[in-house]
C-alpha cells in the first residue's frame, strides 16, 4: 500500500478544519425553528425539553376544552408531552381592530408528531388547501367570525418532526417559512431581526425573545404589565433571556438610542419597580406568595451604556406553578375541530 503523501495529509487536515468550522457555526447559529420564521417585529423562542425535565409539567392533569380534546384525540399530539421546541414570530397589524387584533403570529413547532394522523385531521377541518413548494397548506377558520373577514390559520407540515403555522391575512408568511425550509438549514438563514439581534442573546439560554416583544402587552401605545403602565412605548426593542446558572436567571435588556436615553429609562423603570414591590408587600396570595415575593425581591435594574438591564432569579416553585396552568386556554396554534 502507498503511504499517505504530504498532499494527502494536507487534504485531510483541510477537511477536518472545514468540519470544525461548520460545527462551530452550527453551535453558534440560532435554533432551526427560529431560523425558519419569516420577517417580523419580534421573535420568542423556547426549548421546552429542559422546562419539562425541571418541572414535570407533562405529568400534570390539565383541564381542556372539548374542542381541544378532540384535536388531541384525533392527532395523538399532547403538547406538554410531545413539543420539544417552539418559536413564534410577532407581526404588528396595521388595523388593531381587525380580526387578528394588534398582533398576528407565525409559529414553528418541533417535536414528535404522527404525520398521517395530523394530515387526516387537518384535511377534515380545513376549508381550503394550497400546494406550495411540495407541501400542502391547510387553511382553517378560527374565532367567532367565519369567512374571508374572519381570522384564518394556515398550517403545513415541514417535516416529520416540524409544523409551521401563521394566522396572518395573506400567504406571504407561510410561503416564506416553506422557502426557508426548502433552502436547507443553513446557519446563516433567518430573518433580518434574527441576524441583527441573536448575537445579543446570552449563551446557553433555554428561552429568549428579541425585538418589539412588548406588542402583546400594549395598551394605548404603551406596555402594561400587572395593571401597571410602563414608561416605555410599545415599539421598544428588547432582548430577554432565561438560562440556568445554578438558579434560573431572567435577564431583560431595553435598547435605547443613546446612553442619556438609557439613563432616563433606568430611572423611570426603577420608580415603577419600587411601586410594584410596594403593591406586592400589601397583597398576599398564599400559594405562590413566598416564591413570587422572592422573585420580586431579587429584581434589579441597572444601566449598561445604552441599555437598561433588568435581572431576577426565578424560584423553581414559581416556575412549576407557571408551567402547570389549572385551565387550558385554546389558541390559534392548535386548531379546533368543527
Amino acid at each position: 500500500m502507498r503511504k499517505p503523501t504530504r498532499y494527502s495529509w494536507l487534504l485531510m487536515l483541510a477537511l477536518v478544519a472545514a468540519l470544525g468550522v461548520a460545527l462551530l457555526l452550527r453551535a453558534k447559529a440560532p435554533p432551526e425553528v427560529a431560523r425558519l420564521l419569516p420577517e417580523c417585529d419580534a421573535i420568542v423562542y423556547a426549548n421546552v425539553k429542559p422546562l419539562r425535565t425541571a418541572t414535570h409539567f407533562d405529568k400534570t392533569v390539565v383541564a381542556r376544552s372539548a374542542e381541544f380534546q378532540q384535536f388531541i384525540d384525533a392527532t395523538g399530539i399532547v403538547p406538554e408531552r410531545d413539543l420539544d421546541a417552539v418559536a413564534f414570530a410577532l407581526h404588528r397589524m396595521d388595523d388593531p381592530n381587525g380580526p387578528n387584533g394588534p398582533v398576528a403570529y407565525s409559529e414553528v413547532f418541533e417535536g414528535r408528531f404522527d404525520a398521517e394522523k395530523l394530515a387526516h385531521y387537518l384535511t377534515g377541518v380545513a376549508t381550503s388547501t394550497e400546494s406550495y413548494a411540495g407541501h400542502e397548506i391547510f387553511t382553517i377558520p378560527v374565532g367567532e367570525v367565519k369567512g374571508p373577514k374572519g381570522r384564518q390559520l394556515r398550517v403545513t407540515q415541514l417535516g416529520y418532526d416540524t409544523i409551521a403555522a401563521s394566522n396572518m391575512p395573506t400567504t406571504e408568511q407561510i410561503h416564506a417559512m416553506l422557502d426557508r425550509h426548502r433552502a436547507g438549514a443553513s446557519p446563516f438563514a433567518g430573518s433580518s431581526l434574527l441576524a441583527d439581534r441573536y448575537g445579543d442573546v446570552p449563551v446557553l439560554s433555554s428561552a429568549w425573545a428579541i425585538g418589539h416583544i412588548g406588542l402583546p402587552f400594549s395598551e394605548r401605545g404603551y406596555i402594561t404589565l400587572f395593571g401597571l403602565q410602563l414608561p416605555l412605548p410599545e415599539d421598544t426593542t428588547f432582548v430577554a433571556s432565561v438560562r440556568y446558572l445554578g438558579s434560573i436567571r431572567l435577564r431583560i435588556e431595553e435598547l435605547s438610542p443613546t446612553e442619556a436615553d438609557a439613563a432616563e429609562a433606568t430611572k423611570a423603570l426603577s420608580s415603577v419597580l419600587n411601586v410594584f414591590k410596594t403593591i406586592q408587600q400589601i397583597q398576599t396570595q398564599p400559594k405562590t406568595d413566598a416564591a413570587l415575593r422572592q422573585m420580586v425581591d431579587s429584581l434589579k435594574i441597572d444601566q449598561s451604556k445604552d441599555r437598561t438591564v433588568v435581572t431576577a432569579n426565578i424560584p423553581m416553585e414559581l416556575l412549576r406553578d407557571m408551567a402547570t396552568p389549572e385551565k387550558e386556554v385554546p389558541s390559534d396554534s392548535l386548531p379546533a375541530s368543527h
